[in-house]
This record gives structure tokens, C-alpha cells and sequence, in this order.
């Protein structure tokens, strides 16, 4: 898969193509109804599908300081698109100039003279243009002059629910991340680096990956859960670990209140491992949240109930590895 970072990468000579158009923070199921739909219009054509999304999120640009919180890294997005057998994966800087184009103009600017598409694949609920003015039906009025297809496709899963990121945020923000990987097709993702922290899981007997996340980063709501854990791409594989399996492990998301905490974290204890890890990128995949976070009046309790909680770990993880 090529990946082009703005519109200056497509290369000299480029023929016609598919495009399919979004954000797709998370390429969740509907994200993957698009794909789908714009690879197979692709095969169907003989030409390269081309999926365009935007950096940072356009609503960072028209109202600074509402970046939503994100479901997945750029480079995640890419990794999921090329598994779904997109040709290219374009990044378009999102800037006040671009939020400025009318939709004809960024149809005319963008999609006919740089990509010469052949056919456009959206979602029903598309917008586009300065103020959003434009939608899938102006997008195929637009497509009737300039001579492309457009393809609207429904994002309604089960149950008549929508396949939205909004809707996968709101999962998250509450701890439901089994209903987030309903909605996602996997396990919502976080990802970090692991940095030193306070040491009390460690002195705990549970040493736990104090994993600090990327920006705007989707952390799930308060609690402990149980998720998978894996070393993502690293010049140094610790003792102990290999990079890029993955490993069950216990996740407390919050502030330690046992601790009058104040910072929000994210530790996560990998089941029957001890390795240095310090300084890796890693993911954790959240799978099942096992209960709300709480306030011990000792020591002793808090680590019975850690104890109860890598039981309870093992049991939902233990059979899926």
C-alpha cells in the first residue's frame, strides 16, 4: 500500500481511481462497509482505491480545542486500511485554507484535477465543504458535471444502531469497551509509551507498565479491566517479552483514589511476566471491564481485590489466546 502525505505525493501520470472519504478514526464496521465498498468498485474498474483522510481532525481547525478524543493513530488507521486491501492511503493536511473550499471547489480541486476519480464512496451522512454545505447529494450533482460516480453507503449495523465514532466514544468515555468492540470489529485500542511512575504496584507484589498515551488518546472511563498488552515495533526487544505478541494483563484506569491520587493513568499488570520495558511503544486492547474503581480503607484489601482481579483476568482472557 503507498501512503501519501498531502496531495504533492501523487505521483506524475496518475490515472483514474477510487476514492473513499473521511476522517475513519477507529475504521470501525462502518468505516469497513466504505472500504468494502470503494476496494471492490476498484477491482471492479481495474483502477487503485484511494482512501482520504485528513490530520488533525477538521473540527481541531474550525472550533480549536474540540479535537474529539481519538479511537486510533494515523498510523494504526493505515495498518487497519491496508489489511482491508486499500491501494493508497492519503493524508490531507487539514488547514484553514482547506476548511475555507467551497464543495465545488474542493471537488473540482481535489478529487477531479489531483486524484481524477472515477467513483466517490461515502457514507449517507457525508458533509463536506466550508460549513459543511455540501452532502452526498450535491457531492452527486458535483459528480454529473465533472463526471465521476458517487456511491452513498449506509453505516446501520444491528439493531438499527449507527456505526459511528461518536457513538464508539461515548462507549468508551464509559467503560464499555465491549459494546465499543462490537461497534469497532475489535478490541478499542490505546496506545503509549510505558514511562516510570509511582512504583506502588511493585510494592504491591503487582508491578504494573505505567502507560503514558498519545495525544487526544480515547481513554476508556474509571475502572479495571482485563486487555491484552503487546510491544508494538522496537529497536530493543526486552528479556522476556517478544514484540508483538501479545500478553493478558490487568488495567487499572483512574487516579489510585487508595492513594488520594490526582493524575489519570493508565497501568497495566502483564500476568506472569517480568521484564524492563521502560521506554517501549506498546498497546493495550481493552477487552471486558471487570469493575468500577474504588477506595480501600487498607493495604491488605486493596491487594485482595488486585489479587481477585488477575483471577478474573485469566478467566475472561484464558480461553481467547
Amino acid at each position: 500500500m503507498l501512503r501519501w502525505r498531502g496531495l504533492d505525493e501523487v505521483p506524475p501520470g496518475w490515472g483514474r481511481c477510487v476514492v473513499t472519504i473521511g476522517v475513519f478514526d477507529g475504521v470501525h464496521r462502518g468505516h469497513a462497509q466504505l472500504i468494502a465498498a470503494a476496494t471492490r468498485a476498484a477491482a471492479e474498474r481495474g483502477i487503485p482505491s484511494v482512501l482520504m483522510t485528513f490530520d488533525p481532525h477538521p473540527s481541531e481547525v474550525v472550533r480549536p480545542g474540540t479535537h474529539p478524543p481519538q479511537l486510533s493513530t494515523l498510523h494504526r488507521r493505515a495498518a487497519l486500511a491496508q489489511e482491508m486491501g486499500i491501494d493508497v492511503f492519503c493524508v490531507i493536511p487539514f488547514n484553514s485554507t482547506l476548511a475555507a473550499q467551497s464543495p465545488e471547489e474542493f471537488v473540482h480541486e481535489v478529487l477531479v484535477e489531483e486524484l481524477h476519480a472515477a467513483e466517490v464512496v461515502v457514507g449517507n451522512n457525508f458533509t463536506f465543504g466550508h460549513k459543511a454545505a455540501g452532502d452526498v447529494a450535491k457531492l452527486t450533482e458535483l459528480g454529473e458535471r465533472f463526471g465521476f460516480e458517487v456511491t452513498g453507503v449506509s453505516l446501520f449495523g444491528e439493531h438499527a444502531v449507527t456505526f459511528s465514532s461518536t457513538y464508539i466514544r461515548s462507549c468508551v468515555a464509559a467503560g464499555d469497551v465491549e459494546l465499543a468492540a462490537e461497534a469497532l470489529g475489535r478490541p478499542h485500542r490505546v496506545e503509549g509509551i510505558v514511562v516510570h511512575g509511582e512504583q506502588r504496584g511493585r510494592d504491591l507484589g503487582f508491578p504494573t507498565a505505567n502507560v503514558a498515551s498519545t495525544t487526544h488518546a480515547a481513554i476508556p472511563g474509571d475502572g479495571v479491566y482485563a486487555a491484552w498488552f503487546t510491544i508494538l515495533k522496537s529497536a530493543n526487544e526486552p528479556e522476556g517479552m517478544a514484540i508483538g505478541q501479545r500478553y493478558p494483563s490487568a488495567v487499572s484506569v483512574g487516579t489510585n483514589p487508595t492513594f488520594s491520587g490526582r493524575n489519570r493513568t493508565v497501568e497495566a499488570y502483564v500476568l506472569d511476566v517480568d521484564a524492563d520495558i521502560y521506554g517501549q511503544h506498546v498497546a493495550v486492547d481493552f477487552v471486558s471491564r471487570i469493575r468500577g474503581m474504588e477506595t480501600y480503607d487498607s493495604l491488605d484489601a486493596l491487594i485482595a481485590a488486585i489479587g481477585d482481579d488477575v483471577d478474573r483476568t485469566r478467566v475472561i482472557l484464558g480461553g481467547d489466546d
